[in-house]
């Protein structure tokens, strides 16, 4: 039977620059640093997750933007916090960004969707107490 999920992938256009992201302004740990024969097998994780994410390399493509891209829709990833607002104005000072200026109140909890480097939305979570 399946166990447990491994991997979540994010193609990054710099892994150096997304390392930086998603360690020095997410707080997510560097878990895997290996460069293989496919090309750099880069892993982030949540302390105290075994989840992890990897930042698989892809190239620019022409005519798309890598920049932020705000308010796209749902994040790639969802990341859950015990305390959405107080995280929020931490991950702020770090400089990342948001879709909205504030975490919003919603059916299941708070929410905010920020934007990593390359346009990947990640969707941050708070749950409500009567959801748990």
């Amino acid at each position: 039977m399946l166990t447990n999920i491994m991997y979540v992938t994010l193609h990054v256009t710099d892994q150096d620059r997304a390392l930086t992201f998603y360690t020095d302004q997410l707080g997510l740990e560097k878990r895997v640093d290996y460069p293989g024969p496919e090309g750099r097998f880069l892993t982030v994780g949540v302390p105290g997750s075994s989840l992890e994410i990897i930042l698989w390399p892809r190239a620019a493509a022409s005519g798309q933007p890598t920049e932020v891209q705000p308010g796209a829709g749902l994040g790639a990833v969802f990341l859950e916090s015990d305390d959405l607002r107080k995280d929020f104005t931490v991950l702020r000072d770090r400089g990342v960004t948001f879709d909205r200026s504030e975490p919003e109140d919603y059916a299941f909890g708070v929410r905010i969707e920020a934007v990593d480097p390359d346009g990947n939305q990640i969707s941050l979570r708070q749950r409500s107490r009567a959801s748990n």
